[in-house]
């Protein structure tokens, strides 16, 4: 098994803060703006950019939640062992915003797929967009793309991107996996 680096932990700084930068262009104050993290990994990137939209462009209003999507998933009774689902925490309705959906990698698009479904159940929003960490393009199995994208990684099926956050496994840097 071979393991190459793909992103420092400066670069993944830098991604942040142009991220953080393209949502401000697109949502200006956040009055009507929601960003959702997708549990459990967006979750890490979420709180990432709100510390900086909060302390570098003082956004004040900023409305955040986390959704577990894990029973909205159309392959969650193909496996075997039981599966521990996470927390959402929604305590706002969507409808009528503008939700942002935020995880750190986008690779089959299945996940988001369970989202878009899940976010139901907390109104009917006026608009959804995608913002994702890293972007798997040639691995889709569904017609989503993200709107707003770190960086995309031409990595085949066998192979795996792992991002860990300092927050979780003690530093900021992205892995692609080979078996």
């Amino acid at each position: 098994m071979s393991q190459k680096v793909l992103l420092t932990a400066k670069e993944v700084q830098i991604i942040l803060q142009r991220l953080a930068c393209q949502l401000v262009e697109n949502h200006s104050d956040f009055s009507n703006t929601v960003l959702i993290g997708i549990q459990p990994r967006g979750i890490f990137l979420l709180k990432r950019l709100e510390e900086i939209l909060e302390s570098e462009y003082d956004i004040k209003s900023l409305k955040t939640g986390q959704l577990d999507i894990t029973f909205y998933r159309d392959d969650f009774r193909r496996s075997d062992k039981p599966l521990e689902a996470n927390k959402t925490k929604i305590d706002f309705v969507v409808e009528d915003k503008r939700v942002v959906f935020i995880d750190d990698v986008l690779y089959t698009g299945r996940s988001i797929r369970a989202a878009l479904t899940a976010i139901q159940s907390f109104g009917r929003p006026k608009e959804i967009e995608l913002l994702s960490f890293i972007d798997r393009r040639f691995s889709r199995h569904l017609p989503i793309q993200p709107d707003y994208n770190g960086r995309q990684v031409d990595a085949i099926n066998e192979e795996k991107v792992i991002v860990n956050w300092k927050e979780n496994e003690g530093e900021d840097i992205v892995y692609l996996i080979s078996k």
